[in-house]
């Protein structure tokens, strides 16, 4: 059969960012004025993990605090694979970092005219500087939208979906993208910027926006960039669980202010697990609820804010507030339903300390990388803290190689027409069925706990929906989320495997010890042969 080849128009552009998120906008302002960028998102740009962020961002900013204490709390969470040098450097530079933010006009809540800090597990300190009482990171991403859109060498592409990165010799040079209004477009870039957010809708229960699918993770592996530590995924430990009802996130820094965790009867159950109590790391106090969801046979745990002062509740946590009233709860006085959900993934593209890739061309920032920051758990409020500083990286590294360069991609020899698929005579593939099957199959036996026999189960499925997704020509966003998370699953489930010990996140019940021996990174690339 033949069919009638479809042209794709060229786009150019010094820097091309992919994600508008706090750290693809961070790398998008620290491009030379005088250079193009280009920033690329699939929805609009106020839909990002960055945006529902309500905890805080971390950062030594008392001066009863210092920088060996937060240095030495991240990499406690660590659990042995943090990046001493990648850790220091950060928390060094978390305070120019803030300050920056505030430059830009956002407003942090303050407390007799000083920021104010609260404290969140696995911090051995108030360190943690909020905005709106616990909806930081929208203020955050309110003053940084409104900053980069005054930029005038920044075009801002919405509703814009990277199918693919475009590579030649070695060497990434833009991607290929697609938007209802204009369909595919090939954008060559000089430098490119992988800043796409997270995994989490990969998981059942998951805190993340419907836009966080893995697409970053799949695309850079499969423009032969290395990943590492897939199997690291972090759990948080408090969403708040209405049967029937969409999952909201419930801020560490609840239980930072003094709440309490109970089980079905009662019985605050956080001092048996560890000594911090509530305040423990994230993922000892997601294993703790589950095991006491388990032993009370309850889709369940509560947290308990009725001993605290109802006024600091209610300034503290308007939204939790709110969204918690819409379903008849008072947050001052009733137990509020939590079970652990999805929150962020650790692992990513192999990123060093500049934000470069292993692909040349590639920078990567923010959750879909791994920076050697987080090790094997994630320490709370880290996470928009390592957005800004590597975002700034990414970007300065980007500029300075677009400057160097003066390739004419106009005259790659690369194939610039696509013959449209062949319309298919079978029955359409159910993406929403498939994608809920993978979802509830991650959680099951590729979530919380996991062990041999669950993820050979899991690897075995997913490779055969993988195949059979593959060899579709999906011509809308839905499908190709859906392969990107396929792929990401596979790579999850490979490096959980790869793992036979318990270590940080990565729990498995048929190897529970921590095996001194293993503490390195779980790496994979393409094989390209």
């Amino acid at each position: 059969m033949r069919f009638h080849p479809k042209r794709v128009p060229h786009s150019f552009a010094d820097v091309l960012v992919i994600g508008g998120g706090i750290a693809g906008l961070r790398a998008a302002l620290a491009v030379d004025p005088g250079l193009s960028v280009v920033v690329v998102t699939k929805d609009e740009l106020a839909q990002s993990n960055s945006a529902y962020a309500q905890g805080g961002i971390a950062g030594v900013l008392d001066p009863l605090d210092d920088f060996a204490n937060h240095v030495a709390d991240t990499i406690a969470a660590g659990k042995g694979l943090c990046d001493e040098r990648i850790v220091e450097m950060v928390v060094r530079e978390a305070p120019e970092r803030i300050r920056e933010l505030i430059s830009y006009g956002a407003e942090f809540d303050k407390e007799n005219g000083e920021l104010a800090l609260t404290q969140e597990g696995g911090h051995s300190r108030r360190r943690v500087a909020h905005a709106l009482g616990d909806a930081t990171g929208r203020e955050i991403m309110r003053a940084m939208h409104e900053r980069v859109r005054s930029r005038e060498n920044v075009q801002i592409w919405e509703s814009t979906f990277t199918l693919d990165l475009l590579t030649f010799e070695g060497r990434c040079r833009g991607a290929l993208v697609w938007n209802p209004r204009h369909g595919k477009t090939l954008v060559w870039a000089k430098a490119v910027v992988l800043a796409t957010g997270g995994a989490g809708r990969l998981y059942r229960e998951t805190t993340n926006p419907e836009v966080a699918t893995a697409d970053g993770h799949a695309l850079g592996f499969r423009a032969g960039a290395e990943v590492r530590d897939m199997e690291f995924v972090q759990f948080h430990p408090t969403v708040l669980y209405i049967a029937g009802g969409s999952r909201h996130l419930i801020s560490e820094a609840v239980r930072g202010e003094g709440a309490y965790l109970r089980n079905a009867a009662g019985e605050r159950f956080m001092p048996a697990y560890d000594a911090a109590a509530e305040l423990a790391p994230r993922d000892v106090v997601s294993r703790a609820i589950t095991d006491q969801m388990a032993r009370t046979r309850h889709p369940c745990v509560y947290l308990d804010l009725s001993h605290l002062d109802p006024r600091l509740v209610r300034e503290r946590f308007p939204h939790i507030g709110k969204v918690c009233a819409e379903f008849g709860i008072d947050i001052t006085r009733d137990q509020v339903p939590v079970r652990p959900g999805a929150h962020y993934m650790v692992g990513g593209l192999t990123a060093d300390a500049e934000a470069r890739t292993t692909l040349p061309g590639l920078w990567a920032a923010g959750e879909v990388a791994s920076s050697g920051l987080h090790g094997a758990n994630r320490l709370g409020s880290n996470s928009l803290l390592e957005g800004v500083v590597f975002g700034l990286r990414a970007g300065q590294g980007a500029s300075r190689e677009a400057a160097a360069r003066s390739d004419d991609y106009r005259v790659l020899p690369l194939q610039a027409d696509w013959p449209a698929p062949p319309p298919r005579e079978d029955e359409e593939l159910n993406v929403t069925d498939l994608r809920n099957s993978l979802v509830s199959l991650m959680w099951r036996n590729v979530g919380i706990q996991r062990d041999a026999d669950g993820l050979a189960q899991a690897g075995g499925q997913v490779e055969f929906w993988d195949r059979y997704a593959a060899a579709r020509e999906f011509t809308h966003p839905e499908g190709w989320e859906l392969q990107n998370m396929l792929l990401a699953a596979r790579l999850t489930i490979a490096a959980a495997q790869a793992r036979t010990e318990s270590r940080g996140v990565h729990d498995r019940s048929d190897h529970p010890a921590t095996d001194p021996a293993q503490a390195e990174h779980v790496r994979i690339i393409a094989d390209s042969t």
